[in-house]
């Protein structure tokens, strides 16, 4: 395993896009919460879900991961910089992933292709044909409440034992029993993040390596924290943070991400609140449940 890839563990930030007025991509605020995120632990990915991706071009989402991966250079930290290169069209994501590689990210984060539903044995020609094409890791993204298509255990094993370089899997099913069947059946280095913050105690327990966190957008230093007391197998000090972060973690989806927690990060002043249509903001009682909640944890 290389140094890179031995650092994706602990906390990755699926790290928001800070728009400027004009709703164009805010680079110096962009680059400031860059280092935000690396100072306090964290490792980076650029142009996920909750980075507003899919109201991106796609020149703005390489100018993104280019930024991201130029920034954490600066810092010296030396973090995993993962970028977001997913598509439901398997030409789009060789193109994407292609250049994310050449800008210099350390891994891919494909997500499992969305609204034209391909069965279980397209998706293994789906992961092996772009695996193929490109030498960056590769990380699939399953989150069936998204995408509308599930990607079984014994498709993530036949893709991850054909290709070297599908070294892992951010896993958003919240399906406890396809977790454990990923880890029975693929190979033993292969690296199982979650994708949901309140899943992350439940995963590393069963030997996750982490998670792919909202959450860390705007606490960085505790989900690094929370990952490295059970990377440490603190198991008690883990079971106690996650009990104290749990409201927080579910607050963050009282409405789709990434409002609440670009609302959080606004009330935090770590960046403002706007979104691309047709995401907008969320409704000021929602916006009120995730400021209460930020008070009962002392942040505000």
């Amino acid at each position: 395993m290389s140094e890179k890839i031995s650092k994706l563990k602990g906390v990755i930030t699926a790290m928001i896009t800070p728009f400027k007025e004009d709703f164009s991509v805010d680079e110096e605020k962009y680059r400031e919460f860059i280092r935000f995120q690396v100072y306090n632990g964290a490792n980076i990915l650029s142009m996920g879900t909750t980075g507003e991706a899919a109201t991106l071009s796609h020149d703005e989402h390489i100018e993104c991961v280019k930024i991201a991966v130029d920034e954490a250079a600066k810092t010296g930290k030396k973090p995993f910089v993962m970028a977001g290169t997913g598509s439901n069209s398997t030409k789009e994501a060789i193109s994407l992933t292609t250049r994310a590689e050449k800008a210099g990210a350390d891994g891919a984060l494909i997500v499992v292709p969305y609204y034209n539903k391909p069965v279980q044995h397209s998706l293994i020609d789906h992961y092996n044909t772009i695996a193929e094409q490109v030498k960056i890791p590769i990380i699939v993204y399953n989150v069936p409440s998204r995408t509308v298509r599930n990607i079984d255990p014994e498709t993530v094993a036949a893709i991850a034992k054909k290709n070297d370089n599908v070294i892992g899997i951010k896993e958003a099913s919240g399906n406890i029993d396809q977790i454990t069947q990923i880890f029975n059946l693929c190979p033993n280095d292969f690296i199982v993040l979650s994708g949901d913050d309140s899943m992350t105690f439940h995963l590393m327990a069963l030997g996750g390596k982490g998670v792919i966190s909202v959450a860390s957008n705007i606490v960085p230093k505790q989900i690094a924290e929370f990952t490295s007391t059970m990377l440490a197998g603190d198991w008690d000090k883990a079971k106690e943070l996650q009990l104290r972060y749990y409201d927080l973690f579910k607050g963050l989806f009282v409405e789709t991400n990434p409002g609440p927690v670009k609302a959080a990060a606004e009330m935090l002043s770590l960046m403002n609140k706007r979104m691309r249509l047709p995401l907008t903001p969320p409704l000021p009682q929602n916006e009120e449940k995730v400021r209460k909640i930020l008070q009962d944890l002392g942040l505000l």
